[in-house]
């Protein structure tokens, strides 16, 4: 069925009864007959999706109780975990709340969106703090993946964190890897290493974890799984192993959900499928080139407006390369992400 097109003066309307709806969920002076209705639901209160399931949702209340199954108000679309919602809740003869009902949603801090099978953008997780960019010592990883993943991340507004994961793998002075690691963290980029192998192997990473809403995001066999796993020890995750013969993980996540952190006080994890395809090909050139965040002080100083940063002459940026203000491997990784773009 498709969905029913709705005129401004509607939108404008569900809106604003959404909006109300919300301020009325966070008041404690309205009368009751004001905040119940027909029917059996009792009066507005705020929550956050944790899990989404089409029509319905898994709810967390603010107010720290059982997690409930709602159903959603015919007019509200798009929800995804992590959303801030108003609800309302039916109980039972013994006043235990069994069901509820979503009737607003709360304004976004932020939303992670990933392209559909047709290209168009849809929300796959809201309100996140972080985004955790994992990769490990096995399989190996090369700049330019972190790199596309930090694109991606940048056009997001998403604050990204690298997460090198596996480090009891590292020889003793930590190689390449731990120098290439420095590069980024010399950028700006926060940086944490893990082990699951080692007593306190997670300590910076709870630490991280503190006070945030975080995702999740890398290529499969990184250790995503078996991370969430240590995290949240009381889960049922399954973790996925190594292909012998190619060193490449298998992806085993199926649900989104939103997961409080028992270790790190006030942290959050969203876990989702669809934050696998975190990619790059949603976006144009402009991005891209917005994303490498060393290049700002230098973009709008070409010689020429509609420059391409190819051998255009009074290239801002080939000048900065060349003057070592711009590191010449992380030039080079850029222009390979442009001509895949073009590629594709």
């Amino acid at each position: 069925m498709s969905k029913r097109k709705l005129s401004r003066q509607q939108r404008w309307r569900i809106e604003k009864i959404q909006a109300e709806r919300a301020e009325r969920a966070t008041r404690r002076d309205v009368p009751e007959d004001e905040l119940l209705a027909a029917g059996d639901y009792g009066p507005e209160q705020p929550g956050r999706v944790i899990a989404h399931f089409g029509r319905t949702l898994d709810v967390r209340p603010d107010a720290d109780g059982e997690v409930i199954r709602c159903h959603l108000r015919a007019n509200l679309e798009g929800l995804v975990t992590g959303d801030r919602v108003v609800w309302r809740g039916r109980t039972d003869a013994e006043g235990r709340t069994v069901e509820g009902v979503v009737v607003a949603r709360g304004e976004r801090a932020s939303v992670l969106e990933r392209p559909d099978a047709r290209g168009q953008l849809k929300p796959v997780a809201a309100n996140i703090d972080q985004i955790l960019i994992v990769f490990a010592v096995e399989p190996e990883p090369h700049p330019n993946l972190i790199d596309r993943y930090l694109v991606a991340a940048e056009a997001t507004g998403i604050l990204p964190v690298l997460v090198l994961n596996k480090v009891d793998l590292l020889p003793d002075d930590g190689g390449e890897l731990m120098a290439l690691l420095r590069r980024y963290e010399g950028l700006g980029y926060p940086v944490v290493t893990t082990t699951t192998e080692r007593e306190g192997g997670l300590d910076t990473l709870h630490a991280r974890l503190a006070g945030r809403t975080s995702v999740f995001v890398g290529q499969s066999g990184v250790g995503k799984s078996s991370l969430i796993d240590r995290l949240l020890p009381d889960e049922e995750l399954r973790i996925g192993e190594l292909s012998k013969d190619s060193r490449k993980g298998t992806h085993t996540t199926t649900t989104a959900r939103l997961y409080r952190l028992p270790e790190a006080e006030g942290a959050e994890l969203i876990d989702s499928p669809g934050i696998r395809e975190f990619g790059l090909i949603h976006l144009d050139e402009q991005q891209v080139t917005e994303g490498f965040i060393e290049f700002h002080p230098f973009l709008g100083h070409c010689r020429f407006r509609d420059c391409r940063h190819r051998q255009e002459p009074g290239c801002a940026l080939l000048e900065a390369v060349e003057r070592g203000e711009i590191h010449p491997e992380r030039f080079a990784s850029y222009r390979r992400i442009l001509d895949s773009l073009e590629a594709s």
